[in-house]
This record gives C-alpha cells, sequence and structure tokens, in this order.
C-alpha cells in the first residue's frame, strides 16, 4: 500500500487584508449576490470575475423549479466569461452568499461542478485563479489555484 498526503494552501485574512483589485472583485460578488433568483432554496449566491484586461463582470445563482436545471453563480460567470472574453483570462473570482432576509453572510465554497468548471478555465489559460470565498465571521478564504480545492482533480481524457 502507498500513502499520498496532498496539502492545500487556503489563507484566512480580513477584508482589510485584500488588495484593491481583490476588494473590487468581492464586492461586485456581495452586490450581485441580492439579485439571485432562488425562490426554492433562498440561498443568494453571488460570483464575479476580474478578467486581465481589468473587467470585472459578475453573476448569480439562477434556481429552476427542476432542482438540476438550475445554473451556480460561479457556473454562469464564468460561462459568461468564456463565451464573450475568450481571449481573456481570469484572474480572480469572488464568491459570496447568504440566505434571503439574514445579514450575516453564509459559509460557501464552490460546489463539485464549479471547482471542475474552475479547473476547465485554468487549463485553457494556463494560469491559476486566485480565488476568495466570504465567511460568515466576515474574513475570507483565499486560495491560489483550482488544485488546492481539487487535488486530484480531472483533467486528461486520454491517460
Amino acid at each position: 500500500m502507498e500513502k499520498v498526503t496532498e496539502t492545500s494552501a487556503i489563507e484566512i485574512i480580513s477584508l482589510a487584508e485584500l488588495n484593491e483589485q481583490e476588494l473590487k472583485v468581492m464586492k461586485a460578488a456581495k452586490e450581485i449576490s441580492e439579485k439571485a433568483y432562488a425562490p426554492y432554496s433562498n440561498f443568494q449566491v453571488g460570483a464575479a470575475v476580474l478578467l486581465e484586461n481589468g473587467e470585472i463582470l459578475q453573476s448569480s445563482n439562477q434556481e429552476n423549479v427542476s432542482f438540476p436545471a438550475g445554473v451556480c453563480a460561479e457556473q454562469l460567470v464564468l460561462g459568461y466569461a468564456g463565451a464573450n472574453f475568450p481571449d481573456q483570462a481570469v484572474k480572480i473570482l469572488a464568491v459570496a452568499a447568504r440566505r434571503r432576509g439574514e445579514k450575516i453572510w453564509a459559509q460557501v465554497s464552490p460546489c463539485g461542478i464549479c471547482r471542475q468548471n474552475i479547473n476547465e478555465v485554468e487549463l485553457r489559460f494556463r494560469s491559476a485563479i486566485r480565488m476568495l470565498f466570504l465567511r460568515p465571521d466576515g474574513q475570507v478564504y483565499r486560495v491560489d489555484g483550482i488544485q488546492h480545492l481539487m487535488p486530484l482533480k480531472f483533467d486528461d481524457l486520454i491517460s
């Protein structure tokens, strides 16, 4: 038997420790979460990305009564970026969420499908994405690259 140990580098930092670009992207994620279409779960998620050209795009989750047909905020904003800015790498992805009517932000990180989408964008541009996830205590998880969230990621159909 062989045992493999993978380690992840995930920082926990305050909002005050975010640089100017990171703060703008997190603000955009928080703002767009208010526009989520989440009538079934009441869990409003906002995601925003900073492209290498400096443009910030944002999206929120969009639910459907047929639950698998809904779309996560992260998947939606990455898809929009890829379709409308196909030559612009994503530099930063920020995610914020809360339950409708609550003041406190919820604990959130991308689901498995969204993590695979992040992986695909990193592969496409051969560049790690800095990810920021707002926490209920107002601090932020900061992660540089999907390998820290998904160490055994799927990215090869040949081997």
